[in-house]
Formats: C-alpha cells, sequence, structure tokens
C-alpha cells in the first residue's frame, strides 16, 4: 500500500500551506476518498484550530467529532509564536508521541491524512527537535509551499537543501501566485524554481496554486506521482 500520509511544510508562516493542505484534502474528497486533515500544533487560538476550520470551509464539512476531541490538533496555544515558545509561556510541555499517536489514529479510520504543518522546517517543536527533526522520524509524502514574494528563492532553496541533507524526498513543490506582490518578481522566481526542482528534484512535481477556486490546480493535483 502507497503511502497515504502528507505533510505540508512552508518556506516560512503565511505562505499558503492552509490553503494548500485544505485543497488537497478537496481533491481527494472528489475521488471519493475518505480524507482528513491535522494541524499538529496550532498558536495564536484556542479551542478549535483556525487552520482546521480553513481547511473544513474548503473541503465544504463542517467540524467531526475528531475535531471536537483535539485529535486532528492536539495542541493549541494563545500566544501566536513557535510551538517552542507557545508552550513555554504557559508552563506547557509538547509530547511528540502524544501527536505521533494522534496521526496513527487517524490513519487507521481514512483513507488519506494531510497534515499541515507550523511556519518553516526548521521551527522548534519543542527545545532543539525542529519540525525537520519530526519528519525525519516519520514516512510523510513532504509537499513544500513557496511563493513569489521577494526573498522566496532563498528561502525556498534553504528547505529544499535542507531536505536533501536529511535524505527526505520531495512529494511537490507548490508555487503559490496569490501572494504575489510584483508580476516581474514573482515570474521570474517561479521560473527560477521550477528549473531547480526539474534539475535537482527530478522525481518532484511543480504545481502552482492561485486561490481557493482554482480547479486547474485540482488538476494538477492529480497528476501528482502518488
Amino acid at each position: 500500500m502507497k503511502n497515504r500520509t502528507f505533510f505540508v511544510t512552508g518556506i516560512d508562516t503565511s505562505c499558503g500551506k492552509t490553503m494548500t493542505t485544505g485543497l488537497l484534502a478537496k481533491n481527494f474528497k472528489e475521488q471519493k476518498k475518505s480524507v482528513i486533515t491535522m494541524k499538529i500544533v496550532q498558536t495564536g487560538c484556542e479551542n478549535i484550530s483556525d487552520d482546521i476550520k480553513v481547511h473544513r470551509k474548503i473541503m465544504n464539512e463542517d467540524f467531526n467529532i475528531y475535531d471536537y476531541n483535539k485529535v486532528t490538533c492536539p495542541y493549541m496555544f494563545r500566544f501566536p509564536a513557535s510551538p517552542n515558545l507557545a508552550s513555554k509561556l504557559k508552563n506547557k510541555t509538547i509530547n511528540i508521541n502524544k501527536i505521533n499517536n494522534c496521526i496513527k489514529e487517524l490513519q487507521k479510520k481514512f483513507d488519506y491524512l494531510i497534515i499541515e504543518g507550523i511556519g518553516g522546517i526548521m521551527v522548534p517543536l519543542k527545545n532543539n527537535f525542529t519540525i525537520l527533526d519530526f519528519l525525519k522520524n516519520n514516512k510523510f509524502n513532504i509537499i513544500v509551499v513557496t511563493s513569489g514574494k521577494l526573498g522566496s528563492i532563498n528561502h525556498t532553496l534553504l528547505t529544499l537543501n535542507a531536505l536533501k541533507t536529511s535524505k527526505l524526498s520531495l512529494t511537490a513543490l507548490i508555487f503559490n501566485n496569490y501572494l504575489s506582490e510584483n508580476e516581474i518578481i514573482n515570474f521570474n522566481t517561479k521560473k527560477y524554481l521550477k528549473k531547480f526542482v526539474s534539475t535537482n528534484f527530478k522525481e518532484s512535481d511543480f504545481i502552482e496554486i492561485y486561490n481557493v477556486n482554482d480547479k486547474n490546480y485540482l488538476k494538477n493535483l492529480n497528476k501528482l506521482k502518488l
């Protein structure tokens, strides 16, 4: 059986991970697959994850029992910072085993699990344990979200090279046109990164996204080498 768990990370915060996660889940749902999304840690909110709310809206679903029971988001902290800092401010310790147990529970119940990360891959979950360390310990299909914002080339290459150095595979690089601030920069960044991926990550896909109603994006997702 193919690995049916995807981890959506990005080059930084607010790069389009939440939208990508929701759209990927919507794509599988339209294929009549059972699918659920997850946010391992959410900061800047309480009760039900803000990102899970967006996922469900894109999927045209209500909250489910796994959302209410906090299986889809085991940790939430009000302070908008890294999980490491936000948890320390509440005198809490993030238990990685608890997160992994939630993942296993969802994997048993659904055909596909789409996990949204926090910020970029070097964000600390607890102390010196980063998102990258978490990925090293799990076998996920890794999707990286980037954009055409100024500085994205540097952040993207650092992210992709970190994956390669850690001997982790890249399933796809998602380029988010929605965040374009300057069309000249956006076009050049897209062209550069597309060539970089085709040269250095030949087994990976390069897919563009424009907005939550982008039907071409859903069609492109069907071409993913899953």
